[in-house]
């Protein structure tokens, strides 16, 4: 029964908690308290205290300790994976919609739209981070603008661009440290 509980109230909070985890936070809380008392209030801040200072979202980190203290291992990954269930439904319905109906004028119109937006977006983060800590020496400015120019101009393999540009920085901050 409580593996079936666990399932239930995380894939609830995963399918309404919309904002990200800190928002699913309260509904974690009025579920594991309140509702079904799989602790006290003091034991839940406990908790988010201790997702807070583990790697990752608090939600999930939050849904991986409660299900772990109801149900061991077990209960541990069907909280975890309940909690995502409902984004994985979804990304996959969306994309299946897309797919099928992507010559549609109503799904081509808005991402002829939204490429240049995207494509806009990359290059304003990519501008924001030309600044002093990020190009360190005359070198690492030559590895980002040499990778740039590559690709475009030979449209090379962004991933092993990539792999190349890490080992050229990787040498280059080994070579020539920061001072």
């Amino acid at each position: 029964m409580i593996y079936l509980q666990l399932f239930w109230v995380f894939f609830k909070i995963g399918l309404f908690g919309f904002g990200g985890g800190y928002t699913m936070v309260s509904m974690i809380r009025m579920e594991v308290v309140d509702n079904y008392t799989w602790m006290s209030a003091a034991q839940y801040a406990d908790l988010l205290a201790l997702s807070q200072m583990t790697p990752g979202p608090i939600s999930i980190n939050a849904a991986t300790y409660v299900g772990f203290t109801q149900a061991g291992i077990l209960g541990s990954i069907l909280a975890t994976m309940s909690l995502c269930l409902p984004s994985v439904l979804l990304m996959g319905l969306v994309t299946a919609l897309f797919f099928k109906h992507k010559e549609s004028p109503f799904v081509k119109k808005p991402m002829e739209i939204m490429t240049p937006v995207v494509a806009g977006l990359i290059i304003a983060a990519a501008l924001m981070m030309c600044d002093k800590e990020s190009f360190t020496s005359v070198l690492s400015f030559i590895i980002f603008a040499g990778t740039a120019a590559i690709h475009y101009f030979f449209k090379t393999n962004p991933i092993l661009l990539i792999i190349i540009a890490g080992v050229l920085g990787w040498l280059n901050g080994i070579f020539f440290p920061m001072q």
